[in-house]
């Protein structure tokens, strides 16, 4: 029995030599042309080296995005969308109770009221959470329009280029030649202090700056091989602009509108500051402005609200650092 299992193992061993070589053989064979011909490429091996490739890319993009300030970022975000989704459940005391009138202006921090009170005896956490989702729900309606409004302009005239490239951009330069502020103002005194037309006006606003960035990526792009080559195949001037061209651009209006969040936040903050808010909304920079003369007697009514806007500003910061960080090719990983 020994010597039979010894003598199958041997004749096994002998049979895998035999696959090894007759398969090397035949590797050659198959693939002579790319042992010969040295611009002649393996499919499969292309393949795994695109698979490969795209790991990579994936890993470096997850470790760019875990420096510590970008999780600090990730966090403020969650935990200020959170009390956006959430703010009944987190706040104190109802909506009602923080939009009523109470009686107690100005009271200070105490157990039931943990970050005092503000002008009308209304709790400044309470405000604090329910201003959370005032800001989210004016300011991302406002970011999507300025987005899909500047980036088809912008496309359209790097894309077409003469007359129209010309007529779109100088408008686009006459409103970015005055402060947004300015003109929000203006705006606001001629259609009124409602949430919605405030929202509108940046919405509007935020179109010149957004077709601007767009364009000059899409007049570098239009020049390059894979566009002459849609054109040679067929492709409508819309399918080039909106498919092949608009994907491999949009890295940077991605990068921006993390950072425009921010900047809305405290512009719509800077807006109530100065008299110009809707005095029905739960705002940040209503509160701030409503207690700007009670600074020295009653501190905590608009230093919280100020903090939270810093905090919000900051973590968007944050946030779109760290994509710029990850989605710059330009930016080499330390």
């Amino acid at each position: 029995m020994e010597s039979d299992q010894t003598y199958q193992i041997e004749v096994e061993k002998e049979e895998k030599k035999e696959n090894v070589v007759k398969n090397i053989f035949e590797f050659f064979i198959r693939n002579l042309k790319f042992l010969i011909v040295p611009a002649s490429t393996i499919e499969e091996l292309t393949f795994k080296e695109r698979e490969y490739e795209k790991q990579v890319s994936q890993r470096k993009f997850i470790r760019k995005l875990k420096s510590a300030l970008t999780l600090l970022g990730l966090f403020i975000v969650f935990c200020l969308v959170t009390m956006a989704v959430f703010p009944h459940w987190l706040s104190p005391y109802t909506f009602a109770e923080a939009t009523g009138y109470l009686f107690l202006p100005f009271a200070p921090p105490s157990p039931e009221h943990l970050l005092g009170t503000t002008q009308l005896g209304r709790d400044v956490l309470a405000r604090i959470i329910f201003g959370a989702r005032s800001s989210l729900t004016v300011a991302l309606p406002a970011i999507a329009m300025n987005v899909i409004g500047g980036v088809f302009l912008g496309v359209i005239a790097a894309y077409y280029g003469g007359w129209i490239d010309s007529v779109i951009m100088r408008i686009a330069d006459v409103f970015l030649a005055f402060p947004g502020l300015i003109l929000a103002l203006v705006f606001v005194g001629i259609f009124g202090k409602k949430i919605q037309v405030i929202m509108f006006i940046y919405a509007f606003l935020g179109i010149p700056g957004y077709s601007r960035l767009i364009r000059g990526n899409v007049l570098q792009a239009k020049e390059l091989p894979y566009v002459k080559a849609a054109k040679v195949a067929g492709a409508n001037n819309w399918r080039i602009m909106f498919k092949h061209i608009l994907p491999n651009v949009i890295q940077p209006v991605i990068i921006s509108v993390t950072f425009a969040i921010g900047g809305f936040i405290l512009g719509l903050a800077g807006l109530a500051f100065l008299g110009f808010g809707d005095p029905t909304f739960v705002e940040w920079g209503n509160d701030i402005s409503l207690a700007r003369e009670n600074l020295y007697d009653a501190p905590w009514a608009p230093l919280y609200p100020g903090l939270m806007i810093l905090i919000t500003v900051l973590g968007f910061m944050l946030v779109g650092d760290g994509l710029r960080d990850a989605l710059d090719p330009r930016l080499t990983l330390t």
